[in-house]
């Protein structure tokens, strides 16, 4: 028996003025990763399982996480200005 699997990329076809575009990575080697954590049950087990395998796999320089207060409320501005600002890529989050 064969399934069929849709995926499907949640990334805009395009920028809203005033938005930066994304970039894409080549390689992760040498880069530094961020993650905010939602704070939902689990999602801290599966960032440390994820950090220790882009630093040990994939040659990441470092990775910064940083947990938000709550999960119903976006991650706040500094934080996030934060992230962009020493981040080369930015994985949020969800457990459960």
């Amino acid at each position: 028996m064969s399934a069929t699997i849709r995926v499907l990329d949640p990334t805009p076809p395009y920028a809203p003025e005033g938005k930066q575009q994304r970039r894409t990575l080549d390689h992760l080697q040498g880069k530094v990763v961020g993650f905010i954590d939602n704070s939902k049950p689990n999602f801290d087990y599966l960032v440390e399982d994820l950090s220790e395998l882009l630093l040990s796999k994939h040659g990441v320089k470092s990775v910064v996480k940083r947990r938000k207060r709550i999960a119903t409320m976006p991650a706040a501005d500094d934080v996030i200005k934060e992230l962009a600002g020493q981040c080369d890529l930015i994985i949020t989050g969800s457990g459960d």
